[in-house]
């Protein structure tokens, strides 16, 4: 096995891959503990549904980099379910479950009317599921994903104490006199890039693993907020890795590998958790 490693390793295109996986799931660990402790984990899923519509309305067009149609149309959605989740009306779950689903069915219907490939049902489970465009990344692609991975690591670090206030209570964050909508804001536009960036490794209907899993199972042993952070974080890296790396050794599904790995890191951590009495 450390042969083979060794010999897909020589390729760019995986090395690409791995910067990538590591990338996202680095980024996605850190908002996904503040997502998780605000009861608003499921946003990723959402987002990762409006993400595929806007996919599919990007492939009927034709659009050689569809990043550039998706990304702005995720960040609007987003700010949407920001501003809904604050309306006694119509409340968050509901805001998300509404957008998940529509946007969902929308983009297989865009799909299916206006077709242009003859493997409908291939793109529609590799887009869902996780597909192999992962080992195909130009430079480009793997530069952008650096640069946004370095935004969203340097904001989380510089707003560290404001992220910590919003998280636990909002209503003291603003009579302290912060804007907690801004970085209300802040979080849900940068939730919804690293949602668009993660759905080439994972897919659209488990890109919320990445999010999810990592907080869970740091705090399982952790008991502060900047322990469940940086635990989240290693498992979340080492969970991408090992993952692309048995599916690069044994061929099997990037994004169905990586949340196996992710459920057995949780499950370990559980049992680790209870021999240790947290």
């Amino acid at each position: 096995m450390i042969e083979k490693f060794e010999y897909y390793i020589e390729y760019p295109f995986v090395r690409y891959a791995l910067i990538v996986g590591v990338l996202i799931a680095l980024c996605s660990s850190l908002l996904g503990v503040t997502l998780v402790l605000r009861r608003f984990s499921f946003i990723g899923d959402g987002l990762s549904h409006v993400a595929f519509g806007a996919m599919a309305v990007a492939t009927i067009f034709n659009l050689t980099n569809d990043t550039i149609f998706i990304m702005p149309v995720t960040v609007l959605a987003a700010i949407l379910l920001l501003k809904t989740g604050q309306n006694t009306k119509l409340k968050g779950d509901a805001a998300i479950a509404m957008l998940s689903v529509g946007a969902l069915a929308i983009g297989y219907l865009v799909l299916n009317v206006f077709s242009t490939s003859a493997n409908i049902t291939g793109d529609v489970c590799s887009t869902l599921f996780g597909s192999t465009s992962i080992l195909t990344l130009t430079k480009e692609e793997v530069v952008m994903c650096i640069v946004m991975s370095v935004i969203v690591v340097v904001f989380y670090v510089l707003f560290y104490n404001r992220i910590f206030s919003v998280t636990f209570d909002e209503n003291f964050t603003k009579a302290m006199g912060k804007r907690a909508d801004v970085y209300n804001l802040l979080i849900a536009i940068i939730t919804a890039v690293i949602i668009v960036l993660a759905m080439n490794l994972v897919g659209s209907l488990l890109v919320s693993a990445l999010i999810i899993f990592p907080a869970l199972s740091a705090m399982r042993l952790m008991y502060s907020f900047k322990g469940v952070v940086l635990y989240a974080a290693v498992l979340s890296v080492l969970g991408a890795f090992f993952g692309m790396l048995i599916s690069i050794l044994f061929s099997t599904p990037v994004g169905s590998t990586i949340v196996l790995i992710h459920i057995l890191i949780f499950f370990f951590n559980c049992i680790l958790g209870k021999i240790l009495g947290r």
